[in-house]
Parts: C-alpha cells; structure tokens; sequence
C-alpha cells in the first residue's frame, strides 16, 4: 500500500495498543509536551473523548477511505458516538467553507472591479505621460540631462521596489498555508516545573527520555521530611521510584494520562468489584483504555453495561479474585469493606499465593489495617488506594488516586491508576492512604457546608446568592468545586455527584481519627452536626451540596 501523506488538520483512524482503531484528528500538541524520539508521529485528539496522544504514521488512516471498514468491526455505543462527533465536526466546517467561499467570491468580485478601474486609470495615466514626454524633449539640453538622470534612477530601483510593495510575504519562503504542516520535533526538554530540588537521587541521565516512555506521563516525589521536596522525570510504563539519600519513604504522585489516550494496558486481568458513581466511571475507562476487565457488583443489573462494551461478568467477588490477577474494590463505608473481604463467598476465599487484592473504599485505618493482614495471611499482595474525587472526575479518568501497602502492587497497577486517574500518590505503610484520605474529605465537607452557610446567611440579610457566587468566583476561593456546588444550590439540583451520607461518613471517621490522637477536630464535629440534621431531612442520597437544606428547614 503506498504510503499517504497526512498533514496538520487531517481527520484520521488512529490505532493504539489494543485500543481498536478510533477517529481523531491531527493537533498541534501542547507546547510543553515533548515528541517522541524515533518514528515519525503525529499528535491525534480522539473524537467523543477528551483523549489526545502521539501515534506513530504506521498506526494511522486517512478517515474517509476507512471509513466503511471501521464502523463495520467496531459497534460500540463510543464508538458509534465518535463517528457522530466527526460528522458533526465535518458538517460545521463544510458550512464554514461555504460561508467562506460567498465571501471569497465577492472579495474576487470586488478585486476584479478594482483591478478594471485600476486598469483605464493606468491607461489614462500613460497617455498624459506620453504627451508630458514630448513636451519635455522639446526643452533645453539641460531639462533633457535631468529627465534622463531621473529616468535612469526610476530605471535601476523601480522593478525591486515594486516587486516588494506588490508582495505581501519574502521572496522563497511559500505561505503557511502551502506548507506540509507536519508537527515539529521540540529541540528541547521543557520542564513541567521549573527547577528540581536537591536532595533527591536521580537515575543516570534523567535528562534523555526513558526508552518507551510515555511523553506524556510524569511523576513527583514529595518526601515525607520536614522539607517537602519536588522533583520531574519521565517513566516508563512500569513506575521507577526515585529514593532520597537519607532513605526515608517517598510520595510518588503520576500525571494521568486517560484523558490523551496514550496508555499501554498491563497484559494482567484485571477484577473490580462495586459499580457505584465511582466504580462505575474507574471500570468504563479501564475498559475504553484496553485492560481486560471482570465486573462484580451487589446489584447484577449494573455489570449489563460493562458486558456490552467487553467486561466479563463474575459471579462472586470469590470468582473474581480467583480468575484475575489484580482484583480493585470500591464499596461504600467499612462495613461493607468487610463484608466484601470476609462474608460469604467473599474475596478471602479466592486469595491464594500471588494474587491481588487493592481496596479503593474511603475507610478507616483500622478497617483496612485489619483488611491487609486478613489477605497478606493467605499469601496475597495488598495495596490500598482510596480516591479523591466525584462521579464527574470518576467518568473523565481524573481522580486522585492516594495508595499505601505493597509498593511493587502499586507500580504493577500503574497502567490502571493511569486510565482512572489524574495524579496517583504512594504514601508508604498501609493506613497512611485512609488517614490521608479522611483529612481530605473533613477539609472538603467542612468546605461545602461552609459555602451552605454563607448563601443562606446572604439570603436572609438580602443579598443576592448569585452575586455571592459571582464574587467568590473572582477571588482567591474560586475553584471548579465552589462553583458546581454553589450552582447546584442556586438552580435547586441535587442529583448525587457525591452523596450526602458518605461525605458525612468521612467526617464521623475523620473526627474519630483526631480522637485517636487526641486531637480537636471542632470545625468537623460543627459540619458534621449539620449534615446529620440534612440526612434527617431524607437528602442521604442527595448530592453533598444538599447540606443547604439543613439551613433552611
């Protein structure tokens, strides 16, 4: 097959890993975003994702000629829905072109009418010349040198100056619209964070870029000193860890790429257990990423969507863990972690030597300190990684993925917390994870009834709520979260993006916590009063932002 040109802007089939062929188009990266040594790629965003990633000239086709042949093997609802995408792409610019094309027509029109005026105005201007001419030789010697001096300087200057006004570009160089717009290779690493700190042992010539590394995958340390320090370096798809001297534990955290695609899945089966609001969005990018997925949840009807993009199905979390090979589980509170772990044909019964077993629940330490034990007694590797986030994040593969426990698991799971999330961190011994997390939530739920608080003291003292919102919205408190919770109370929406009972959950455990250490926690035990008086009002399952209600009942 001869090879096809494809250029800046061209609508392509780009083929990654065992990601079936998807449409994209071909961008100009960002500018901080390296090009990878080797093969000659292009830089793709994927149709009806926000995916983007660098795709090797092999692995792509022009989209029209393929067209036909792609939707014939692929007939997923993504997949179905990327191809609505590209046309709608193609009819918006087809109608732009043809906006364009009047608009040219009349601007031809126009220049055409001008160049004929231009034309008899010349015409008119030589004739007078002419006759000026003549007057001129039947003067003095002297008149006859100087218009002959002014001639011969016209002469010698005229057809380089004209050349120049009549051009709107330097002779040679073609127009950016005549060039084969291919994306540049960067002739430098830039940074993701200016200056790296010391105190960090860097791998020999952690300049260059690993071989086979993602270029769009980076990780940070923060070491858990008093000195808190940052350091870039680009990994392979197998996590490398980076030490300090001292050797003391350090926090890896990993920029995710699920939301550019450029994801090479682990050959490991992978199990989960709990199709929540957050497992559900974990399993459908796990998926939509290539990993091969066994799905178990309470309520058997939630697997039926996962079946139809290519999950297996489990029967019991037993089944799961036995069958797979790395098993994640997402449940609501630490009971049902326990039961999940302990109970009837739970995931104790299908540990043996080897496998693996990641509790992505909001739990307690002791909960999952009892947990870890439970499972490493039978032989099996436990990693625990709760997440920092909601549905929303959950569904775009950009949670915060906080882990602890078993650090070869969490380099092994690398590929996943990639797909699912947009920073991972590790933060050494098991219960370190559910301790980060708890403090987490108390900050987070303390916040939301906070911002309950202050729109309805606004209301009763007669201000506008959305002024309110307008003005926290440009000061140092904006944020995404401030601004989707403040909007779900004002338009009066409380659909769940993070339920109301598990924020206060989080606050109870978190209040337990600083009771375990003697230590006060009054502006936790204050929000937590508040959203036991809101899920005594029935908005348990309502959205945390719902909190507003306890205000104003």
């Amino acid at each position: 097959m001869a090879a096809v040109s494809l250029r800046l802007g061209d609508l392509v089939w780009g083929k990654l890993g065992r990601y079936p062929p998807w449409p994209g188009k071909i961008v100009n990266p960002p500018k901080d975003l390296k090009k990878p040594r080797g093969k000659k790629c292009f830089f793709v965003k994927f149709f009806g994702t926000e995916d983007h990633a660098w795709i090797k000239v092999e692995q792509l086709k022009p989209y029209h000629p393929h067209k036909e042949e792609m939707i014939k093997i692929n007939k997923g609802k993504r997949f179905q829905q990327a191809v609505d995408a590209v046309e709608e792409f193609l009819r918006k610019t087809k109608g732009k072109d043809q906006a364009s094309s009047h608009n040219s027509t009349e601007e031809k029109n126009r220049r055409n009418s001008s160049e004929e005026r231009g034309k008899q105005s010349a015409g008119e201007e030589k004739r007078k010349a002419s006759l000026s001419e003549g007057k001129v030789k039947k003067g003095t010697g002297e008149g006859k040198k100087r218009v002959s001096s002014v001639s011969s300087e016209r002469g010698s200057k005229s057809p380089l100056k004209r050349a120049q006004d009549q051009s709107p570009r330097k002779r040679g160089r073609p127009p950016k619209d005549e060039k084969d717009l291919t994306i540049p290779e960067s002739s430098t690493v830039k940074r993701v964070m200016a200056g790296t700190v010391a105190g960090f042992k860097w791998p020999p010539s952690v300049s260059e870029p690993m071989k086979d590394s993602d270029p769009h995958f980076h990780h940070f340390l923060l070491s858990q000193t008093e000195k808190p320090a940052v350091c870039y370096q680009a990994i392979t798809k197998k996590l490398k860890v980076c030490e300090e001297e001292t050797g003391s534990t350090s926090i890896q955290a990993a920029d995710s790429t699920a939301v550019n695609g450029s994801i090479t899945p682990t050959d490991k089966k992978i199990g989960f257990l709990g199709l929540g609001l957050m497992g559900s969005g974990i399993v459908s990018n796990l998926l939509k990423m290539g990993h091969t997925v066994t799905v178990w949840n309470r309520t058997a009807e939630k697997c039926d969507l996962f079946i139809q993009e290519g999950a297996r199905l489990g029967r019991t979390p037993a089944e799961v863990v036995s069958t797979c090979d790395i098993t994640f589980a997402c449940v609501s509170d630490p009971k049902a972690a326990k039961d999940l772990v302990l109970g009837p044909s739970g995931v104790l019964q299908g540990i043996r030597p080897g496998k693996c077993y990641v509790d992505m629940s909001t739990v307690d330490a002791d909960t999952v300190t009892e947990l870890a034990q439970v499972i490493v007694s039978r032989g099996g590797r436990f990693l625990e990684a709760p997440v920092s986030g909601n549905q929303q994040l959950s569904n775009d593969g950009m949670l915060v993925i906080l882990a602890a426990g078993d650090r070869g698991l969490y380099e092994d799971c690398s590929s996943c917390f990639q797909a699912m999330g947009k920073t991972s961190f590790f933060l050494g011994e098991v219960g370190n994870a559910a301790k980060m997390m708890l403090i987490v939530n108390m900050v987070q739920g303390s916040f939301m009834a906070t911002i309950a608080e202050g729109l309805t003291l606004a209301q009763v003292t007669g201000q506008s709520q959305q002024t309110l919102l307008d003005i926290l919205n440009q000061g140092q408190l904006a944020s995404i979260f401030l601004d989707q919770k403040c909007q779900n109370i004002l338009q009066g929406n409380f659909k769940p993006d993070f339920y109301l009972k598990y924020i206060q959950k989080d606050l109870r455990l978190a209040i337990a916590l600083g009771d375990s250490v003697n230590h006060p926690t009054p502006m936790a035990a204050a929000a937590n009063e508040v959203y036991k008086r809101a899920k005594a009002l029935d908005q348990s399952d309502n959205d945390m932002s719902a909190v507003y209600r306890a205000y104003i009942h």
